[in-house]
C-alpha cells in the first residue's frame, strides 16, 4: 500500500483494563507513517483517557447519556440497556467507520463485537478488513454474566456466530487462542497472537515514586477489578490462613462491584486492620515495586498484563493456573510461582514458601525481570502493526480482485 494503513479501534470506553491499556498504547505509539489509528468509543469515559492521545478519539455523540455502563457486565442485560445497545450503538459505530474510512477495524472484547458484527454485515462487500480481539475467557465471562442456563446458550452461540464471521481473531495468549479455536470452532489460518505490550520504561520509572505509606510496614500486593473472576475473596482467605504473614499487610488495588463485600469478609477474618483497598490508583507499580510479593489469585483470565508488570518492577509473583494466560507470563519455578486456582490452601502455602524463602524471593525476581522485556511494548506494537498490514493487504487484494 502506498499510504498508511488506516485502522480504527472499536470499545465501549477507557474504564480500567487490559483491553483498553492496550488500546491507549496503539494510539500513542504507533508510526503514523506506517499506521494511522483511531479510536472510536461508545462513551468518551475512563481513566486511561488521560493517557490516550485525545485528537485521535472519536466517540458517540449519545454514549454518555444512553450508552453509558459501569459495575458488573450483568447489568447490560437489563431491558434499557439492551434497548439502547441495539438501537443507537450501532448506528454510532457505522457513523464512526464512516469517517474515518478504515481499511481495517479492530473491535475489542465481546460486547463491542458482536455490535461491530451487526454494523459490518450492513456494510456489505465494502466493509473494512476486521478483526476480533479477544482478550478474556469469553466462555467463562459468559457464565459469570448470566444465571439462566438458556440465556447462557444463545449469547454463546450468537459470540460463536459473531467470531467466526471475523476476518482475523486476534488472542492475547496462545492458551486462549487454542482454548477458543476449540469451543468457538474457529478457522484456525484466521488466528493471530500478540501478548499485551508493557510499557518497561514507563513502569521503571513510575516504581521509583514515594508512597504515602509508613516504609517499614511491610505488604503483600494485588491489583485488578474487585469482581469475581480476580478471585479477591480467595486471596483473604489465604492470608488469613498464613502464618508467615502475619505481621504483614494486604494491599488490593482496583475497584469494582464487590468491594464492600471483600470488606466485609476481610472483617469476619479479623484481618480489616491488615486489609487496604486503596482503589484505582494511577501509579499501581510505585505500589508492586515495594510489596514483599505480588499475588494474582484470578478463576480466569486472559493474559494479566499486571503480572509482567510486576516482573518488570523486581517483584516475585505468585499467580494461579487459571485459564488462561499466567502460565505464558512466568514459568513455575524459575520466574515466578504457580498454584492451582480456586484453592485458597494452595494459595496460602505458596505465600508462605515466598515469605519464608528469600532466596527464592531473589531469584525469582531476578528472573522475572529479565522474562518481562519478552513483553515489552515496542516487539508488542511491531507485532500489531504487522497484522494490521497483512489485514489491510488482504482487503486491497480482495478490492482489486473484485474489479478485475
Amino acid at each position: 500500500m502506498n499510504e498508511p494503513v488506516r485502522v480504527m479501534l472499536l470499545l465501549s470506553s477507557l474504564h480500567g483494563g487490559g483491553a483498553e491499556r492496550v488500546a491507549v498504547h496503539l494510539v500513542n505509539r504507533c508510526d503514523p507513517d506506517l499506521i494511522d489509528v483511531r479510536m472510536g468509543l461508545l462513551r468518551k469515559a475512563g481513566p486511561f483517557l488521560v493517557d490516550a492521545d485525545a485528537t485521535r478519539i472519536d466517540a458517540s455523540p449519545v454514549g454518555q447519556d444512553w450508552l453509558a455502563f459501569e459495575g458488573h457486565n450483568s447489568g447490560f442485560y437489563r431491558p434499557r440497556k439492551l434497548l439502547a445497545g441495539a438501537v443507537l450503538a450501532p448506528a454510532n459505530i457505522a457513523s464512526m467507520i464512516r469517517a474515518h474510512r478504515p481499511h481495517v477495524v479492530m473491535s475489542f472484547l465481546k460486547g463491542m463485537s458482536v455490535l461491530t458484527y451487526f454494523v459490518l454485515k450492513g456494510m456489505g462487500e465494502g466493509r473494512p478488513r476486521w478483526i476480533v480481539r479477544e482478550g478474556n475467557n469469553t466462555d467463562a465471562v459468559i457464565d459469570d454474566e448470566l444465571a439462566s442456563p438458556t440465556g447462557r446458550a444463545l449469547i454463546k452461540g450468537l459470540t460463536r456466530r459473531c467470531y467466526r464471521a471475523a476476518d482475523c481473531f486476534l488472542a492475547n495468549s496462545h492458551e486462549m487462542a487454542d482454548g477458543l479455536r476449540n469451543v468457538l470452532d474457529l478457522d484456525p489460518r484466521r488466528i493471530r497472537v500478540v501478548h499485551n505490550p508493557i510499557d518497561l520504561a514507563q513502569i521503571r520509572k513510575s516504581a521509583g515514586e514515594a508512597l504515602t505509606w509508613p516504609s517499614d510496614r511491610r505488604f503483600i500486593v494485588t491489583a485488578g477489578r474487585l469482581e469475581h473472576q480476580k478471585g479477591h475473596d480467595i486471596l483473604l482467605r489465604a492470608f488469613a490462613a498464613s502464618e508467615a504473614a502475619r505481621g504483614l499487610h494486604l494491599v488490593i488495588l482496583g475497584r469494582g462491584t464487590l468491594e464492600s463485600q471483600l470488606k466485609r469478609q476481610a472483617a469476619q477474618l479479623g484481618i480489616a486492620d491488615r486489609t487496604h483497598f486503596p482503589g484505582f490508583v494511577a501509579n499501581p507499580w510505585a505500589w508492586i515495586s515495594k510489596a514483599e510479593m505480588f499475588v494474582l489469585s484470578s478463576r480466569w483470565e486472559g493474559f494479566p498484563t499486571v503480572v509482567a508488570e510486576a516482573l518488570a518492577c523486581g517483584t516475585p509473583a505468585l499467580v494461579t493456573a487459571c485459564d488462561f494466560g499466567p502460565r505464558e507470563v512466568v514459568k513455575h519455578g524459575e520466574s515466578g510461582w504457580v498454584a492451582p486456582p480456586e484453592d485458597a490452601d494452595a494459595l496460602m502455602a505458596g505465600i508462605d514458601r515466598f515469605l519464608e524463602d528469600g532466596a527464592l524471593r531473589s531469584k525469582l525476581a531476578f528472573n522475572g525481570k529479565a522474562r518481562a522485556a519478552l513483553f515489552d511494548i515496542d516487539s508488542m506494537v511491531e507485532a500489531y502493526t504487522e497484522v494490521f498490514h497483512e489485514q489491510a493487504t488482504a482487503a486491497s487484494e480482495r478490492e482489486l480482485a473484485a474489479l478485475a
